[in-house]
């Protein structure tokens, strides 16, 4: 064989093995390339909520009343009379506009707490509570969990009273 046979042989060799159908065999794709490492970003933490400044403890003497009309309609009658954190007299009303009251009376309640607040629990075996603290400007009364001393739907509504700890009279609100 010559050069030239040999390369038109090779050459249809070729050809042929063109033609001729061949298994496929499946490859495996290749995985895909890593991923660059994830950016965490984390959240700030939750803000707190700014907490409250703790009741200085504060000896108390007052007797006051506070009798007032708001525009809105809201309605408070409170006396009350505290010596030496302890609490001999307490009356309160107040009114939610036209929709309904809340009344406290102190036969209702006995003191449970003198300090860093008074606290004054409803002997009826609710969790209703009447406390009373003072800042610089005034005297707090205010009720938590009382529900059931007011006309229902009214709750939400009703508000503290605020006595003048100079006067004994209704603070100013500013």
């Amino acid at each position: 064989m010559n050069a030239t046979n040999h390369g038109a042989c090779l050459l249809a060799v070729l050809l042929l093995a063109g033609c001729a159908e061949f298994p496929v065999i499946a490859r495996r794709p290749s995985p895909p390339p890593p991923l660059p490492p994830a950016t965490v970003i984390e959240a700030p933490p939750p803000r707190k909520a700014p907490r409250a400044t703790p009741i200085t403890p504060k000896t108390i003497n007052i007797v006051a009343t506070c009798k007032r009309t708001e525009e809105d309609g809201f309605r408070e009658d409170a006396q009350m009379d505290v010596r030496a954190n302890e609490v001999r007299a307490l009356k309160w009303k107040l009114w939610v506009s036209r929709r309904g009251s809340c009344e406290f009376n102190l036969s209702d309640f006995r003191q449970v707490a003198a300090t860093p607040h008074i606290e004054l629990q409803a002997i009826d075996g609710s969790q209703c509570k009447l406390l009373v603290w003072q800042d610089p400007r005034r005297v707090t009364l205010a009720h938590a969990r009382c529900e059931k001393h007011c006309t229902p739907g009214i709750y939400e509504q009703a508000w503290p009273v605020l006595f003048d700890p100079n006067n004994g009279k209704c603070a100013e609100v500013r």
